[in-house]
């Protein structure tokens, strides 16, 4: 009888516990990281379709830790938000490009201990080296797939991971996620359509744009390693921006829509 009764318990213990999990709102990741891109280049405080809800939940959370004015719990992911997660990262325990304020798989998890469940979680992979520049797996699969779609490989002038490396970036280079591309041998336009195909948002350099020589410029939508430059190209790529410091309209090939890696392998 007393095993019996043990082993009831258990059961009722673990019934219980997956009950509370079930109940607990939940909260797309990938769908938080659009919408941390996107809304901060906004002119207004518009929510991205299909991220309001689960940029509702973070909101909530960062609200109930003092972090965020109930004001802004508005589903919009603008500067408040960022500034409040960056701020809720710090207190973890976070510095740099790990505290910017885009929402990794680490804190948001952490973010939503007895709060909300998360699905959809991205991370970017270990760093490896591929065609001589350093990058994530997830860049690495990227740009692997697109070369693929191409049928034939390309040559990386610089890749992920460097800080201060390039001064003409901006800072774009310092974090995950974003590839030069020499354009020698190969015709732009259609390495920018494969890129941005497959989830990056590329456009085509050219010296009369800034101080470079002509190369095409990548940035890996939605990894969480990015600098808060790369996060506002990527932005800007949404939004039919061309990812400079101007602002001006997208002046590569139309793409539609335009999908992260994720949505891209799922599309089949």
């Amino acid at each position: 009888m007393i095993r019996r009764i043990g082993a009831l318990a258990v059961v009722l213990t673990v019934l219980s516990g997956s009950a509370v999990a079930q109940a607990l709102p939940a909260v797309n990741m990938e769908a938080v990281l659009k919408a941390a891109q996107i809304d901060p280049r906004r002119a207004d405080s518009a929510v991205t379709p299909g991220s309001g809800d689960s940029v509702l939940e973070v909101e909530r959370a960062l609200r109930d830790e003092g972090l965020l004015e109930a004001g802004y719990v508005d589903g919009h992911f603008g500067t408040k938000t960022v500034e409040a997660y960056a701020a809720f990262q710090r207190a973890q325990g976070s510095s740099g490009l790990d505290a910017s304020g885009f929402p990794g798989r680490v804190s948001l998890l952490k973010l939503g201990e007895q709060r909300f469940t998360v699905t959809r979680t991205l991370v970017p992979g270990a760093k490896v080296t591929y065609r001589g520049a350093l990058m994530n797996a997830r860049t690495k699969a990227m740009l692997v797939e697109a070369e693929g779609r191409l049928g034939r490989s390309l040559v990386v002038t610089q890749g992920s991971y460097n800080p201060g490396g390039d001064p003409t970036s901006a800072g774009t280079h310092d974090g995950g996620g974003v590839l030069d591309i020499s354009v020698s041998g190969v015709t732009p336009v259609n390495v920018v359509r494969e890129l941005r195909t497959v989830g990056f948002a590329a456009w085509y350099r050219t010296p009369a744009q800034g101080d470079w020589e002509a190369h095409i410029h990548a940035v890996a939508l939605a990894d969480p390693d990015l600098s808060p430059p790369a996060q506002h190209q990527g932005g800007d790529y949404y939004l039919g921006r061309n990812g400079l410091a101007n602002r001006g309209p997208d002046d590569g090939p139309a793409v539609s829509p335009k999908r992260t890696w994720e949505e891209y392998r799922r599309a089949g």
